[in-house]
């Protein structure tokens, strides 16, 4: 390995919307750094995650593995998986991540595997003011408990004559404006640490080692509840964050009794929030850039940007992120990638699937990619303009919401093929459902082609889910598979033992 080996950094944003930066057309001023790198970057057009949410999304990012290829009830990386830090620290990089308590990307899951320095941030104290606690929560033996009893008659006396949405409104209201203690600041909100946080433990690793270097930096300022930082609220909106307000419209947005057309009225003012986490992000990494140029590692430098997954906004009468849709609110992502002397092209339109990012990413550093990787490096074709004809496929568990439970984790899976025009949806339970999505006519995906339209698409995008199912089972690494599981089984018996 030469001196003057490339280094390589690699910013993963969660929740974060290819729709919702500015160098994909957004207007709003949520990404005005990255705007500005785009001009010298590789903008990816039609970046596609390989599931989601997070657990599903992340072992083809470092592993170039999809998510389900160990089997349905494996989540995350199988110990000894060939991942990107791993790879790289056997070539003689100094390897570092530094993750906001995102509890999907820890050891737990095997995220640690190659690397030197890993903080995954899960000892950060969520603060009580987060989430005020309901009256009828209160114990028998606390001085609210006869107000506990009162209210919780009322509630049953409302339900019961029909006017439980009234009830929950005005009970609401009292948790949230009477009975909370009001918040100091957005700070006090804030239940991950903040982007700022995760570049100066970066910028820390930086100034302590010398030589070629993998960092990966994982930030959660878009993700709900949405708590950016005032600055960027105000550089965002022109206005002073109230923390109060946030609170309110944070609690409001997670509320379980509302129809989306009571979400709706909230939608914007939510927006504003989460675009403003977009900018806290897009501050911080502009300031990591800014300390790479002063220490001249600017121009050695390979910089990669994108998202383990979007967010919904009720577009499909949901929002958040959870595992049941691979609409492209949460499947298209940003992927910005910034090489030293490679002169910008115009990236074609095909969909770039996470599959192939890390073999990617490790041509532009002169690397080669392990055997076990699954995915195709594309850097050639990204210089040359080349078009790439594989279909990107993205796949999750349905209803998977709380990965640490090995009992959810099987059920059938959702499937996705698309190409540059069209998406096929399916849900492989035992009666098959599918829907096809025309992207150019329908971008939303808001109408479904109604059958017989469009059978040669059909029938040729399940030939290919039938070919991924096939080859999932194929190539199947058994080692890899009994190591994950055996790991699942000791962290449970762990678990049950404390």
């Amino acid at each position: 390995m030469t001196t003057n080996q490339r280094s390589l950094i690699l910013i993963t944003v969660d929740c974060l919307r290819a729709d919702h930066c500015g160098f994909y057309g957004y207007p709003r001023a949520t990404t005005p750094f990255l705007d500005s790198l785009a001009s010298e970057s590789f903008v990816v057009p039609t970046a596609v995650v390989a599931g989601a949410p997070t657990y599903y999304s992340f072992p083809a990012i470092h592993a170039s593995r999809m998510p389900l290829a160990l089997g349905r009830d494996v989540i995350g990386l199988a110990p000894g998986e060939s991942t990107l830090a791993t790879v790289l620290r056997n070539s003689g990089y100094a390897t570092a991540a530094f993750s906001a308590a995102n509890p999907y990307l820890s050891p737990r899951f095997g995220y640690d595997q190659g690397f030197q320095t890993f903080q995954d941030f899960l000892d950060f104290a969520s603060p009580s003011a987060a989430s005020p606690q309901p009256l009828d929560k209160a114990t028998a033996s606390s001085p609210a408990s006869a107000r506990t009893k009162l209210n919780r008659s009322l509630k049953n006396t409302a339900h019961a004559i029909g006017m439980g949405s009234l009830y929950n409104d005005l009970y609401f209201e009292y948790c949230l404006r009477i009975a909370a203690r009001q918040p100091a600041s957005m700070d006090a909100l804030r239940q991950f640490p903040s982007a700022e946080t995760i570049v100066n433990h970066g910028i820390e690793f930086l100034a302590s080692t010398s030589g070629p270097f993998f960092l990966w930096l994982h930030l959660m300022d878009p993700h709900s509840p949405y708590y950016p930082s005032p600055q960027a609220f105000r550089e965002f909106t022109g206005e002073d964050a109230s923390p109060s307000a946030a609170r309110y419209l944070n609690e409001y947005w997670n509320r379980s009794d509302l129809t989306p057309p009571r979400f709706a009225k909230k939608k914007n003012a939510i927006l504003d929030l989460y675009d403003a986490g977009i900018r806290s992000a897009d501050n911080q990494i502009a300031r990591l850039v800014a300390h790479l140029k002063q220490g001249s590692l600017w121009d050695n430098c390979t910089l990669a940007v994108t998202a383990d997954h979007g967010e919904e906004f009720l577009e499909h009468g949901r929002r958040f992120h959870a595992p049941v849709s691979l609409h492209d609110e949460v499947a298209r992502v940003p992927l910005l990638l910034r090489v030293p002397h490679s002169e910008k092209k115009k990236v074609p339109a095909t969909p770039f699937s996470h599959l192939n990012l890390a073999p990617t990413l490790l041509e532009t550093l002169g690397v080669p990619a392990p055997e076990d990787f699954r995915g195709t490096s594309l850097w050639r074709n990204l210089q040359q303009e080349i078009p790439w004809d594989t279909p990107a496929i993205a796949e999750c568990v349905p209803d998977c919401t709380n990965p640490f439970r090995a009992s959810c984790r099987v059920a059938p899976r959702l499937l996705s093929v698309r190409d540059t025009r069209h998406k096929l949806v399916m849900h492989l339970a035992p009666e098959i459902s599918e829907q096809l999505f025309d992207l150019q006519d329908d971008p939303k995906e808001q109408q479904p082609v109604p059958s017989p339209v469009g059978e040669d698409v059909r029938a040729r995008f399940l030939r290919v889910a039938r070919q991924h199912l096939h080859q999932t089972n194929a190539r199947r690494n058994p080692a890899s598979r009994l190591s994950a599981r055996l790991h699942d089984v000791r962290v449970e018996l762990g678990s049950k033992s404390h």
